[in-house]
């Protein structure tokens, strides 16, 4: 705001998540880690941010396959991501009158360095991390990049708000 005067996108990106055998190894604190990283954030960052948004501006929230299908071992870190999809679902009919377009990005597997930081997950499944998707292998980060800027331009994307969009290398899972 200082710099530029005004705010015409938020990228909400963060992400925690720890994979478990069993919803039994889900700790209470270990659950509010993962909503207070993935949910919380988000909620924050898009409430600080409308009071400096105006008509023309975009939220984007980064989504993934898990909020719309589950996935087994991941239930804390899917539970967030369907959260992520009904708020900005939501926010998106609430912001939809002062012109504000709220979507959200999908992605099936992305090697980031989310992948090695779970500590849940033994390098030897790290290292076939995607290859059980159609295209047998996960996103590159600037594969997904595309789809963020493309929800941010209003040249391209002016009459889409509300919406996840799915980038599953293959699958056919809708929002």
């Amino acid at each position: 705001m200082q710099a530029f005067g005004k705010l015409d996108i938020l990228v909400s990106n963060a992400a925690h998540q720890n994979r478990k055998k069993s919803l039994d190894e889900v700790t209470d604190a270990e659950f509010d880690d993962t909503f207070k990283t993935n949910v919380y954030a988000y909620f924050r960052l898009a409430r600080a941010a409308l009071r400096h948004m105006k008509a023309g501006s975009s939220i984007i929230a980064t989504s993934s396959v898990t909020g719309l299908l589950g996935a087994k071992g991941l239930p804390d870190y899917s539970a967030t991501k369907g959260a992520i999809n009904a708020f900005t679902k939501t926010l998106a009919q609430e912001l939809v009158d002062r012109g504000i377009r709220v979507n959200a990005v999908a992605p099936g597997p992305v090697w980031t360095p989310l992948n090695a930081a779970d500590a849940g997950t033994p390098p030897e499944k790290v290292a076939e991390h995607g290859s059980n998707v159609p295209m047998g292998r996960p996103a590159q980060p600037e594969e997904v990049a595309p789809a963020y800027v493309f929800l941010a331009s209003n040249a391209d994307s002016s009459y889409i708000t509300g919406t996840v969009l799915p980038l599953l290398g293959g699958e056919t899972a809708g929002a």
